[in-house]
């Protein structure tokens, strides 16, 4: 099978396509016929492997073999099964992440029965249906399962126009709140379009000097600190990052928590079945739709990563396999 390994950490021209045996499903696993991945900033970072502390879970000098194949989300058909698998048939169309041992970027993956893995959005392509995965779910974990997110309430998203900041503007509508979306000017139409009550243009107006507060602020792209955004929370408002130093944020939600009552919460969302079930409901009811910036064939995986790197994608971008 053709598939995008990297036996070292650089720069997106360490991506090279090779050709590989093609995978053989374990009994409790699926072989997946992969149609459909994503660059994301996540494997950026898992390419460069920048600091310390990705090395340690990565690889200290070059990627471990689980890892040397990049990407988390993939869209698919599935092509043979276990002897034990039960939840799914040879055909099924999926759609799921795959955490911790990522490998999309090939034209075959297994998959265990038990993973982040459902069958798709039956009113998407295979390409819409892998931009939706880890955005929407990321975004769904901190606003419902962290934020405990209310109708009535307002909420600013830092970064709305990205993956994770366009789903999250859609789920905060969908869940009944007031939404402001921050982002750059080129931007501020898309994000009004996807129902943003207020567009903040973070290159004229600093938001935290407009005298507004929040119950929640959602940065989804590392841009802001909880210092700088404190005095725009509410008495008992939420302060959530996905992205930053692990070990600092850790620290800052388990300090917050006992000390204050406005709460930094970082966290990190791996197991995402029941998520990926309830954005199929949404997608199939209208409620919910991913944003594709651009979309890239395999071999185009070089060209792809360059332009994630510079960091300014509206959405997603697609890798056609």
């Amino acid at each position: 099978m053709k598939a995008i390994v990297y036996t070292k950490y650089g720069p997106p021209e360490v991506l090279e396509l090779n050709d590989l045996e093609k995978p053989t499903p374990k009994d409790n696993e699926v072989l997946i016929r992969v149609y459909a991945t994503t660059v994301t900033a996540a494997d950026g970072m898992m390419r460069r492997s920048d600091t310390f502390m990705s090395r340690i879970i990565l690889g200290l000098r070059k990627p471990r073999n689980k890892y040397r194949i990049l990407g988390l989300e993939l869209s698919g058909e599935i092509e043979s099964i276990g002897k034990n698998v039960k939840r799914f048939r040879e055909g099924d169309q999926v759609y799921g992440f795959t955490g911790f041992r990522p490998g999309a970027y090939a034209e075959y993956k297994c998959m265990p029965e038990k993973g982040s893995l459902v069958i798709k959005p039956v009113n998407m392509t295979y390409e819409e249906a892998a931009a939706v995965i880890d955005g929407a779910s990321t975004a769904l974990f901190f606003l419902r399962d962290k934020a405990h997110i209310q109708s009535g309430q307002k909420v600013l998203i830092i970064g709305a126009s990205g993956s994770i900041g366009t789903f999250a503007l859609q789920l905060a509508r969908y869940f009944g709140t007031e939404v402001t979306g921050v982002c750059s000017t080129a931007n501020v139409e898309l994000v009004r379009s996807l129902g943003a009550d207020k567009v903040i243009d973070y290159t004229k107006e600093d938001f935290t000097d407009n005298g507004e507060d929040y119950d929640i602020i959602f940065d989804t792209v590392g841009k802001s600190s909880f210092t700088s955004c404190k005095g725009s929370l509410k008495k008992n408002g939420v302060y959530l990052v996905t992205t930053g130093a692990m070990l600092t944020n850790y620290f800052l939600t388990l300090w917050t928590s006992l000390v204050s009552r406005k709460k930094f919460i970082y966290a990190m969302s791996v197991e995402k079945t029941e998520a990926l079930i309830f954005l199929k409901e949404l997608v199939e009811a209208g409620k919910v739709k991913p944003i594709i910036d651009r979309s890239y064939s395999l071999e185009q995986i070089v060209e792809a990563h360059e332009y994630v790197d510079k960091g300014h994608k509206k959405g997603n971008v697609v890798v056609r396999i």
